[in-house]
């Protein structure tokens, strides 16, 4: 899609129109075979999502809100455990720790990557943990068990996963992945020396195939995957209301499964995801060429070990709300990912955080705006939100400078 006229935030119309006899193609076979609830199409999704991410097991699930709880279940965590994690995501990552019965608790961001702090993850290991009598690393905030953190892979670049679990390591805590918004995302293990993918370096990990993501599908679908194959069982029977084989139920589980039609449709575009993500990275970099001489913006920083594949293309400005206005009156789309921090949320008003307590969080927050991306993002468009971008630049400065 070239429209001279409007650049929308996101375009999901044409990646289906040009895949849309192999789409098709997957909906007739789901027909013919009334293969509707698990059976080869799922399987076949599950061994080719594995292989691609270098996992041992990928267990596809109705969501990434189920993967991410699942996941947290099927690692261990217990009712009334904390788990670490940070106040700049979606709340789907907090939803899902709660779900699983635990307690979030946060640990502010990095500045520059909007992933956990590892120097704010140690400090609070070091300052806001102590030991009881029988070892347990014990939350002095609200007196319970510290077991696991979920670092989050925000706008599609991995968190610093080799201090994450060296952290983790020293303290015995278990690590799962939020791998919700980096499909394909690379980090360099300096302990491993080899590039990982996202999704293979925790106990386990959570993607969601929303549609709008890297690899998303045509409604919703998530995925866990892990190398370990207790961990793959545990979520294989949780995702099927517990039971292990039909009518024999271990645990008491939940209705968790993947819709067939949704595999085969994940199936068939996970051949196309490398090309894309790719095509992410090019765009990234076009961006941060054109956009290289704004002093107005902070634009994504990607460090040496990491090799993201841009879910999202996150610049930062101190007048977020007039930049967002002025690009939509060029006609071009944006997005705020995400206006209000989870530590600020009604929702968690009852762990009784205030704004200070992650400063660096609760200032992004004011900051950010998302410009579009997404593959079929073309040269035209892109220069049409730059030349935008610049323009409001320009005119905020004039301002700036006739106001001194």
């Amino acid at each position: 899609m070239d429209n001279h006229k409007n650049v929308p935030f996101l375009d999901l119309v044409t990646p289906h129109v040009e895949l849309e006899a192999e789409l098709t193609a997957v909906f007739r076979r789901s027909l013919h075979t009334a293969s509707f609830i698990g059976g080869s199409m799922v399987e076949e999704f599950e061994k080719s999502f594995a292989a691609f991410c270098g996992t041992d097991d990928s267990i596809a699930v109705s969501s990434g809100t189920d993967a991410l709880r699942f996941a947290i279940m099927a690692c261990g965590v217990q009712p009334g455990d904390v788990v670490l994690t940070v106040p700049h995501t979606f709340i789907a990552t907090t939803e899902a720790i709660s779900q699983a019965g635990a307690v979030p608790e946060f640990v502010d961001i990095d500045e520059q990557t909007y992933n956990i702090s590892v120097e704010g993850l140690e400090q609070y290991l070091e300052e806001q943990c102590s030991r009881d009598q029988s070892g347990k690393l014990i939350s002095r905030r609200s007196n319970r068990p510290v077991t696991a953190v979920v670092p989050v892979h925000l706008y599609g670049q991995m968190a610093d996963m080799d201090e994450i679990l060296r952290l983790a390591e020293k303290y015995g805590l278990t690590v799962v992945e939020d791998a919700c918004q980096a499909h394909g995302a690379e980090y360099y293990s300096r302990r491993l020396h080899r590039w990982m993918k996202a999704g293979s370096m925790g106990s386990a990990a959570a993607f969601s195939f929303y549609p709008g993501k890297n690899l998303g599908a045509c409604g919703e679908a998530g995925a866990v995957t892990t190398n370990d194959s207790r961990i793959a069982g545990k979520i294989r029977m949780l995702r099927d209301h517990g039971q292990a084989k039909k009518y024999y139920h271990d645990v008491e589980g939940y209705n968790g499964r993947l819709d067939a039609i949704q595999a085969g449709l994940l199936h068939t575009k996970l051949a196309h995801l490398a090309q894309w993500n790719a095509r992410r990275r090019e765009l990234a970099a076009e961006y941060n060429r054109l956009l290289a001489g704004n002093d107005a913006i902070i634009r994504p920083w990607e460090p040496s070990w990491s090799r993201a594949v841009y879910h999202l293309f996150v610049i930062r400005t101190s007048d977020r709300d007039g930049m967002i206005e002025h690009l939509k009156q060029a006609g071009i789309g944006t997005g705020i990912h995400y206006p209000v921090p989870l530590h600020l949320q009604k929702a968690y008003s009852w762990l009784q955080y205030k704004p200070e307590d992650f400063p660096v969080a609760t200032q992004v927050a004011t900051e950010i705006v998302s410009l579009p991306m997404f593959p079929q993002l073309t040269a035209t468009q892109q220069a049409l939100v730059v030349n935008a971008v610049e323009a409001f630049s320009e005119r905020a400065e004039i301002e700036s400078v006739s106001l001194a």
